[in-house]
């Protein structure tokens, strides 16, 4: 299906273009959002009509995200979740985490503005990026951690799990006996004789 994009749309083109895509992408998510009309004689006389309305409604728009921007652009965010001790969350942090964070801090994004490549299950620091505007988007970093301590050492860089590890090791050490068999246990006493009590 052709359609005239009425915004920028990333991968597919400019306010104005004239772009083949599939019919459902069309139908379930270009057009009714208003981000595209069908490519016909009527459509493309009413958008030459008001692409000068279009164009200027776009840069209004872009200008209000660019200056949403500034506040949100490099912000770091922490969030407190249960983990396991390997690390990995029970549950994940989806992009209604990350909304409901970032307005309590004051910012304004809505959760389809959050882009999650992949869910976050784990602890650690993680980059998210927001799309303010079609050509507007930042990069945030969310800090998740098991506790606001832990938190803290890893905003300094230090990685939690593996020092974690590390300490497990240091502190274990197994007796070794060249002797054994694979699958004993080792005893101090021999083990005592079968009786019979028949």
């Amino acid at each position: 299906m052709d359609v005239i994009l009425l915004e920028r749309v990333e991968k597919l083109g400019q306010i104005g273009d004239v772009v083949t895509v599939k019919n459902g992408f069309a139908r379930n998510f270009l057009l009714p959002n208003n981000k595209a009309l069908r490519a016909n004689e009527a459509n493309k006389k009413v958008f030459e009509a008001n692409r000068a309305k279009i164009e200027s409604d776009n840069a209004d728009r872009r200008a209000a995200a660019e200056a949403d921007a500034k506040g949100i652009d490099g912000k770091t965010v922490q969030l407190i979740r249960q983990a396991s001790n390997t690390g990995q969350l029970y549950g994940s942090v989806a992009a209604r985490d990350l909304a409901d964070l970032l307005a309590e801090d004051g910012a304004k994004v809505a959760k389809n503005q959050i882009v999650l490549d992949r869910p976050i299950k784990a602890i650690g620091l993680h980059e998210v990026k927001i799309t303010l505007h079609p050509e507007v988007s930042v990069t945030i970093k969310v800090n998740v951690a098991r506790s606001p301590e832990e938190a803290d050492l890893q905003a300094q860089g230090v990685d939690v799990m593996a020092q974690m590890f590390e300490r497990d090791e240091a502190g274990f050490t197994e007796d070794y006996d060249p002797n054994a068999e694979p699958g004993e246990i080792a005893t101090d006493a021999p083990a005592a004789e079968p009786t019979d009590q028949a």
